[in-house]
């Protein structure tokens, strides 16, 4: 079976066409300033041996975020924006690893939400907005001042959507990866599915993670007991308190009013089998969006984790196009 399902929408550009590798022209480059090497400005940096993530930590307006950045290899252009991840619910940055390590040609940058991985619960809840303008200064801290590439996975592809709403000058392109429009807004999965969701104790009991894993997740999960392990191992326990700021931070959230202002040429990915976020939502952000373009891919929620390799051309094809405006 093909890796890619669906070439849509037909109003669309057809998600084959983007996956060509080329390096872009000097006017369609982003312009970035030079910023150094990011992952210095972090403190009590490791190295991940298997994904060659720099981790560290940062204090932005007096909240400490552990932050994971994969820099570009050496000898890869310079002139590329770096891709901002931001992560799903509970998610520690561990689990992009396996993809950041298959984006060698541009850096990339994760943090750990607060409450979620290593990065400590705030005090208070919080909203999208504030979690959009956390971001922002983070980048502005690491030397990035320039515009970004921007990916949001599940839970993340909702502070994406805002962010690109709240920064559309920092945003150069879009990925939105397994998410929708909000929580009441999208077309939900099965109720037993997304009560499992309620709770953070998949992070931190495994064998659970074992068992209730092929039914919210879908795709590979469902029947590769090392898909399933290759997630526990990269999945670590955050904060309870942390989890429930995360859901109440989407609480009454849609992107749906302003969703025609995200004018950012945007790639929209899912899973044909994905329990948590049906794949019709998928469909309708595609037509919704001014600039967008859908590739189905043949797994469930999880893709970005379970088919990494495969994946990484897509994304990086997507990300080095030349801007239309540029085009001749």
């Amino acid at each position: 079976m093909p890796l890619l399902l669906v070439k849509e929408l037909a109003s669309l550009t057809p998600c084959s066409s983007a996956f060509s590798f080329f390096m872009p022209s000097d006017a369609s480059r982003p312009q970035h300033a030079a910023a150094g090497a990011s992952h210095e400005r972090l403190q009590d940096v490791q190295v991940d041996a298997a994904s060659g993530m720099h981790i560290g930590t940062i204090t932005i307006d007096g909240q400490l975020l552990r932050v994971g950045i994969h820099p570009r290899a050496p000898g890869a252009d310079p002139a590329r924006a770096p891709l901002l991840v931001f992560n799903g619910i509970g998610a520690n940055l561990e689990l992009c690893g396996p993809m950041m390590a298959q984006l060698p040609e541009r850096e990339s940058i994760v943090f750990d939400v607060p409450g979620a991985g290593k990065s400590p619960a705030p005090k208070r809840p919080y909203r999208l907005f504030w979690l959009a303008r956390l971001a922002t200064r983070l980048l502005d801290a690491l030397g990035h001042r320039g515009q970004v590439d921007v990916m949001g996975v599940s839970w993340g592809g909702g502070l994406a959507q805002q962010f690109a709403m709240q920064y559309p000058k920092r945003v150069h392109r879009l990925i939105l990866a397994a998410t929708a429009m909000g929580g009441f807004t999208m077309v939900p999965g099965r109720p037993a599915v997304l009560m499992k969701m309620a709770s953070p104790q998949r992070y931190l009991d495994k064998g659970y993670m074992k068992r209730i894993a092929p039914e919210i997740y879908g795709g590979q999960l469902r029947t590769d007991p090392e898909a399933i392990k290759l997630f526990t191992d990269h999945a670590k326990g955050g904060d309870p308190v942390g989890y429930r700021y995360q859901l109440l931070a989407m609480l009454g959230w849609t992107s749906l009013p302003w969703l025609w202002r995200i004018r950012q040429p945007t790639l929209v990915m899912a899973g044909n089998d994905d329990p948590l976020i049906p794949l019709v939502n998928a469909r309708m952000h595609a037509l919704l969006l001014p600039n967008a373009r859908l590739c189905v891919i043949e797994d469930g929620h999880l893709f970005l984790l379970t088919k990494a390799k495969e994946i990484a051309p897509l994304i990086s094809g997507f990300l080095d196009e030349p801007d239309k405006k540029a085009a001749r």
